[in-house]
């Protein structure tokens, strides 16, 4: 083994001699030369017996090249599962920092919007903080709900009432109550929804003679009896007129024809999702000449008189 680095007891024979400083020492066969290393062992009271080779041969003293070597193929002190330790708090730290310096604007601006949007808030949910997820959740609500997807309901959380007064299919007024006096806006939509429930009823869609596919499973392929469908009877509305508002009260007047009352389900299926999402029903009243404060015959915009014409 080349002189200077490591133990090399088995290289000669040695003798342990106890001094005061609680160091035992061992010293060299004459035979051995000077250059070999000197071997130091310190006993404490308290821990088994430590040995600590120390290679301070004179060759090493006085040559500066062989010293400098001999520290540069000294190890770092380190074990590998602690530089991987270390590996993994520098990439967290490294995370962090893309966090809070990298964070998106878009993504900072939805997070100070939930603050003052309940709504919003319910949408991203605990997708906060993770701006992919954010995208993906706010895309989903803009696929469900239009591009407008901050936008908040309009319509009433309660289910309209619904009642019946004498009512005739035949020769009778279907009335609206609102919540308060419509907008343009309510006075459209409510128009659209009537105006294409009779345009259905008129091209006879509410005919329960022909309704083949109603109590039909849909996992196997059905058949549908053409035929069976053009010999039926045709139903279809007769009459309607254009939708009237004053303040609140809205009303149209109906002949059903031969249409089947279930065409009467079909509107209020429409008027309950109209209600819920848009604009808030409070009642609809089939039949009765006259509700609420309604003035025959006023037709003044001024006081708050609006019609939609089918």
């Amino acid at each position: 083994m080349a002189s200077g680095f490591g133990c090399c007891c088995y290289r000669y024979s040695a003798k342990l001699e106890c001094n005061s400083s609680s160091f035992l020492s061992m010293r060299k066969l004459p035979s051995f030369p000077d250059h070999y290393p000197t071997v130091a062992v310190k006993l404490l009271p308290w821990s088994p017996l430590l040995a600590t080779c120390t290679s301070l041969s004179n060759d090493n003293s006085r040559n500066p090249q062989k010293q400098s070597a001999a520290e540069f193929i000294k190890g770092s002190g380190t074990t590998a599962r602690g530089r991987r330790l270390l590996r993994i708090r520098e990439e967290k730290r490294q995370r962090e920092y893309d966090r809070l310096n990298n964070y998106p604007a878009w993504a900072k601006v939805l997070e100070d919007a939930c603050k003052d949007d309940a709504e919003l808030r319910a949408v991203l949910g605990d997708s906060i903080g993770n701006p992919e997820l954010m995208r993906k959740r706010v895309e989903d609500r803009v696929r469900e709900k239009g591009k407008d997807f901050r936008k908040s309901k309009t319509g009433s959380v309660l289910a309209f009432k619904v009642s019946f007064r004498d009512f005739n299919p035949v020769d009778s007024y279907i009335w609206f109550e609102l919540y308060g006096s419509p907008s343009d806006r309510d006075v459209n939509l409510i128009g659209s929804a009537v105006q294409s429930w009779y345009v259905m009823g008129r091209l006879g869609a509410f005919n329960s003679s022909n309704l083949q596919l109603a109590n039909l499973s849909m996992e196997y392929d059905p058949l549908y009896d053409a035929e069976k469908g053009f010999k039926v009877m045709p139903s279809s509305f007769h009459d309607i007129s254009d939708i009237e508002f004053q303040d609140n009260w809205g009303r149209v007047w109906v002949d059903l024809g031969t249409s089947d009352y279930f065409a009467i389900d079909v509107l209020l299926n429409c008027l309950t999702v109209l209600s819920s999402e848009y604009l808030g029903i409070q009642q609809v009243v089939f039949g009765g000449r006259c509700m609420g404060d309604w003035e025959e015959g006023m037709t003044n915009p001024e006081y708050g008189y609006k019609y939609f014409k089918i």
